[in-house]
């Protein structure tokens, strides 16, 4: 799978900007904010629906401008597949010239991976970001599993709404049931995605650690939840808390999972450089399960990612990446051994191939 052409008009600072990539390796390179990560951004909604840096999506639209629009052609082993995107009042996506009626129905179109330097925080104190890389890389290949999440927030929602009903308005109690029920059925499902997608990353990450660390680092994720062993009674015997709170404690939107190396936790004991070989070697796992999940090498975006890692480590990770497409955003142009590749230069949202 690779993508053949982007076209861009009035996408974030770009007027109107065509792109032809190679299937291999594409490096974009150019100084600070002139425009770089706006192309893997635009490459990340035309496969999500969604952008990675902001959930208010205006803010895709150049300031100028009233609207936004995308293109996006890729190819796979048997079709091509044609992505446009438009945002002015709402947005709208069409696949193959066809409007599609829920976002979702992108899903599955395109397969990507992204690292970012931000990526860094995945293995620090913030939960909601270990769940968002679990809910992007299992919705890419299980759609359901987007709708079912949805369903689960709204419900979610719902019931804490209802909990501080109880507490300020003295609504009854019993009426929990209503959502509780829904809450288990939706969650349970949810729950036994993530923890199959935990075991093949686990699967994976091992061996892909080990080569990476020259065999002296052991890797495991572990997954944390607090639903396990009768979901629907420690929601119930919690409910008195819940209600005090204004909030559902229990559920799958407070899992979490935790990394090991040589069974030490890294949020706590890693090092910086251990933590950023993990985020690789995470991404890389996923990037695997991918290909062995669809028979397709899903397209790799790496954005300044480079720039935290020492040249042994580039030519590595390009070494574990070499069969995908691999798109890269830097400050400076560098050389690639034995590899095809574009080289790009971006200069105030002009994009020139050197």
């Amino acid at each position: 799978m690779y993508i053949k052409k982007l076209k861009l008009e009035n996408f974030r600072n770009y007027d109107i900007q065509e792109i032809e990539f190679d299937k291999n390796i594409n490096i974009i390179y150019g100084d600070n904010a002139q425009g770089k990560t706006n192309i893997l951004e635009a490459i990340f909604v035309c496969s999500l629906g969604k952008s990675f840096r902001t959930n208010k999506e205006k803010e895709l639209i150049n300031k100028e401008k009233k609207y936004a629009k995308l293109e996006m052609i890729s190819s796979k082993e048997d079709r091509e597949v044609k992505i446009n995107f438009e945002i002015e009042e709402k947005k709208n996506f069409k696949i193959n010239s066809i409007k599609i009626k829920k976002i979702s129905d992108i899903l599955g179109k395109n397969y990507i991976v992204l690292f970012t330097p931000e990526d860094i925080n995945i293995l620090k104190n913030d939960p909601s970001k270990r769940r968002r890389f679990l809910n992007i890389m299992i919705s890419q290949l299980r759609p359901m599993y987007v709708h079912l999440l949805n369903k689960y927030n709204k419900t979610i929602e719902q019931r804490n709404i209802y909990l501080k009903q109880i507490k300020y308005e003295g609504k009854p109690i019993e009426n929990l049931e209503i959502w509780d029920e829904q809450i288990v059925n939706l969650g349970i499902k949810i729950y036994e995605y993530r923890k199959n997608f935990i075991e093949k990353l686990n699967e994976k990450i091992i061996d892909i650690h080990l080569k990476t660390t020259e065999n002296k680092e052991k890797i495991k994720i572990k997954y944390i939840t607090n639903i396990e062993n009768n979901y629907l009674d420690k929601l119930k015997k919690n409910k008195n808390n819940d209600i005090k709170k204004g909030y559902t404690e229990i559920g799958i939107h407070r899992d979490d999972f935790e990394i090991y190396i040589n069974d030490n936790p890294i949020s706590v004991y890693g090092s910086q450089g251990q933590k950023r070989t993990t985020i690789i070697s995470l991404k890389l796992a996923e990037a695997n399960v991918i290909y062995e999940e669809i028979g397709e090498r899903p397209i790799i975006l790496l954005d300044d990612f480079m720039s935290e890692l020492d040249k042994k480590r580039i030519q590595g990770l390009l070494e574990n990446i070499k069969e995908n497409q691999v798109i890269i955003t830097c400050t400076d142009s560098f050389k690639i051994n034995n590899s095809n590749y574009n080289l790009y230069k971006v200069t105030n949202a002009k994009i020139e191939c050197i």
